[in-house]
């Protein structure tokens, strides 16, 4: 993951956009905790926990200025997700939140 020495970059990405992946990693992350296909719970849970990493660093890296990090981190939250949805972890059909088949 890339670490700015400064806030050069911050423009890059605006308030908005990045509130809209929290939002939108966020929910889909409540969803497929409330989704999850009998007999993948293991499974489930080690990516949920990875989700919840990411989302957690995003919110460290936006409070600190580094907005650039923080829209990384919300993108490989949301690469988590989609992986165990295309995996048959979790049994959602959201075409909105998730890469569903």
């Amino acid at each position: 993951m890339l670490f700015w020495k400064n806030n050069t970059m911050k423009n890059k990405i605006s308030e908005d956009k990045l509130e809209k992946y929290f939002k939108v990693t966020e929910t889909a992350l409540g969803e497929i905790k409330k989704n999850i296909f009998n007999g993948k719970e293991k499974e489930a849970g080690e990516i949920i926990s990875m989700v919840e990493n990411y989302v957690s660093d995003a919110h460290h890296f936006k409070n600190n200025g580094h907005w650039v990090d923080a829209f990384a981190s919300l993108n490989y939250a949301h690469g988590w997700i989609d992986s165990g949805v295309r995996l048959k972890i979790f049994d959602v059909h959201d075409d909105k939140l998730f890469t569903v088949c």
